[in-house]
């Protein structure tokens, strides 16, 4: 009795890790999958899985405090063309704010 239960708690341990690590695997990759990935999770994984702690290594990032933002491009909001970072750089200050308004 006492072998099979701790066969079973190893079989969930190892279940719980290789979720974790698709978990992980799902973060580090560009936004867009990321979302078509995490739309597929269900809602109760979030209260058992350490979603904040792997956020925080998977893009945690190695940028410090003063260094300058990377440069990245961006779609318009109407659709007409591309903005990209750096063609700001020394005309005007940029604010960068990510998040949810809804």
């Amino acid at each position: 009795m006492l072998k099979k239960l701790l066969f079973v708690i190893a079989g969930l341990g190892a279940v719980y890790l290789l979720t974790c690590a698709g978990l992980f695997a799902a973060m580090v990759q560009p936004p867009d999958r990321f979302g078509r990935i995490m739309k597929h999770v269900p809602w109760p994984a979030f209260a058992v899985l350490p979603f904040e702690s792997l956020w925080g290594i998977a893009r945690g990032g190695r940028l410090q405090v003063g260094d300058p933002a990377p440069d990245f491009t961006l779609q318009t909001v109407d659709g007409s063309g591309r903005v990209r970072l750096s063609s700001f750089r020394g005309e005007k200050p940029v604010v960068l704010v990510f998040g949810s308004y809804t």
